[in-house]
């Protein structure tokens, strides 16, 4: 669905389907959602890199699951505060804070900027 302006309710839905396909951990299916020039915390990232990113999160906390608390629509601006919850291969729970703000542009996410720290989540 390429959404054709900045309405709080679609880019609401929008939001909550990416992060449906990224909780199902369907990295390679985020074209739909993201951009293939995302910007990442002012880095020219990637799509390919942005996934790569996110697989690693998996790789360190197999059953990742991204809970949204929070989230404010501003034009063509998301802000989420997510919970993100899982546990490590060696058993240990993780719950950790994590806040992100997202432009759209053309039906994609495009920027983010964010701070979540995989070096937490090697426990």
């Amino acid at each position: 669905m390429l959404l054709m302006n900045c309405d709080r309710a679609e880019l609401d839905a929008f939001y909550r389907r990416y992060l449906q396909r990224c909780n199902e951990h369907r990295f390679g299916e985020l074209g739909e959602f993201v951009g293939e020039n995302v910007e990442v915390n002012g880095e020219g990232l990637g799509l390919r890199s942005y996934a790569e990113g996110l697989d690693a999160v998996v790789a360190l906390v197999p059953d990742y699951y991204w809970d949204v608390r929070h989230l404010l629509v501003d034009g063509c601006w998301l802000s989420a505060h997510l919970v993100g919850t899982g546990t490590t291969a060696v058993g240990q729970p993780v719950s950790m804070s994590e806040f992100a703000i997202y432009r759209v542009a053309g039906g994609r996410i495009v920027e983010v900027w964010g701070d979540l720290d995989r070096t937490r989540l090697a426990i």
